[in-house]
């Protein structure tokens, strides 16, 4: 059996404010910019080299605006990739080093809650395995 995780939902009260939080202040890739229905408009955005998506819209979950948390985007290099942010306008937490992993956080207009994750290199996990 195979399944794979591709897509999340990201709930949003402004499309068109999320569209350019995530793409000018992110930099996610627009992959389409849809109305499939009248009332239902699905916005999905790529993290730069990423295999999974988010989509944001309207008509297509039940889901409060800004009641998501927790969603980890992984970086190489935390340092340089929150530098980037903080020069793009993000506002975003010093990094916190958490036993070898590090993670610095921030939050969408709408307060839909975020992980950066550094990159854990092989002999820190290895030090912190046991």
């Amino acid at each position: 059996m195979e399944m794979r995780l591709e897509v999340v939902q990201v709930p949003v009260a402004d499309v068109a404010r999320s569209k350019a939080f995530y793409t000018e202040k992110l930099g996610f890739s627009l992959d389409h910019d849809v109305e499939h229905i009248p009332g239902m408009r699905v916005v999905q955005l790529t993290p730069p080299g990423s295999a999974a998506s988010i989509v944001i819209g309207t008509g297509m979950t039940g889901m409060r605006p800004g009641s998501l948390e927790g969603l980890q985007l992984v970086v190489p290099d935390l340092g340089e990739v929150r530098a980037e942010l903080l020069k793009r306008g993000l506002e975003i937490s010093e990094v916190q080093d958490m036993g070898g992993v590090q993670f610095a956080f921030f939050a969408d207009p709408d307060g839909n809650r975020w992980v950066l994750q550094g990159e854990t290199p092989a002999e820190t996990r290895a030090a912190y395995s046991g």
